[in-house]
């Protein structure tokens, strides 16, 4: 298990667009897990990903990696039910991971599959103790729908303290016009306005893994998220996992996922 340190000091040179895009090229599959026991334990920084099953998350993903199939993209939204790690860096030494999670609010998932993985995300972002950042995808069409908003309660209290940051990505920013974009973000800004804190964290952009919009943008940012984490021995302990309550909502539509 690697647990490479990884410099996090303030004299560290922060990432040009070329560096940053560099290293998430390096990013490559490393294990699955069905349940959160079963990921490795790592003091490595950890940067998860989640977003709406048919968001575009696999997708955002695959663009910032540079490559066509890191994370699977079903074209049944919604099938993908397992937490996948993917190492990042040097490969005798990784320095972080990417956790794909999996997509949530597609209606034809049957019940108790989504309520199972719905407490799994919970628990996920409720306790993993090296979680140094989320990215989540919303639909830059639809904003943040009421199950969007029920996921950002579950992160909240971590992205509030500065314990973890958090980066919306407004996903196919390629579909709108300039002032439906602009309208887009203002609506977007607006929610994350309530969660903002003096010690918080957060992050917005439009993106287009179409066009490209956004991704060197993207790609500095998680660099730095990386560069910026605690040492190995300071990332703080949590108190013992707690049943995760089910994120609930209203069922997502019957598009293809992107």
């Amino acid at each position: 298990m690697p647990d490479a340190p990884h410099d996090s000091s303030p004299a560290a040179a922060a990432p040009d667009a070329k560096a940053a895009l560099a290293w998430a090229h390096t990013a490559r599959f490393f294990t699955t897990a069905a349940e959160l026991k079963h990921l490795p334990p790592s003091n490595l920084p950890e940067i998860a990903f989640v977003g709406r099953s048919n968001a575009g998350k696999s997708t955002a993903i695959n663009t910032l990696a540079q490559t066509r199939r890191l994370a699977f993209a079903s074209k049944t939204p919604g099938r993908t039910q397992h937490i996948n790690l993917f190492a990042l860096g040097p490969r005798d030494a990784a320095d972080a991971f990417w956790a794909d999670l999996p997509g949530y609010g597609y209606a034809a998932v049957p019940k108790s599959a989504k309520v199972r993985w719905q407490r799994v995300m919970a628990h996920y972002l409720d306790v993993r103790r090296n979680l140094a950042g989320v990215v989540m995808m919303v639909d830059s069409r639809l904003g943040f729908t009421e199950i969007d908003r029920n996921l950002l309660e579950y992160v909240a209290p971590r992205v509030r303290t500065g314990e973890v940051k958090l980066l919306v990505l407004l996903t196919k920013a390629d579909k709108l016009t300039r002032s439906e974009a602009a309208r887009s973000l203002q609506a977007a800004q607006a929610v994350l306005g309530e969660m903002a804190t003096d010690e918080s964290d957060l992050g917005l952009a439009l993106f287009s893994a179409l066009n490209k919009t956004g991704l060197e943008d993207v790609a500095l940012a998680l660099r730095q998220w990386v560069l910026d984490a605690p040492k190995v021995e300071d990332f703080p302990e949590l108190p013992p996992p707690v049943e995760g309550e089910e994120i609930d909502g209203p069922a997502g539509d019957a598009a293809a996922a992107s």
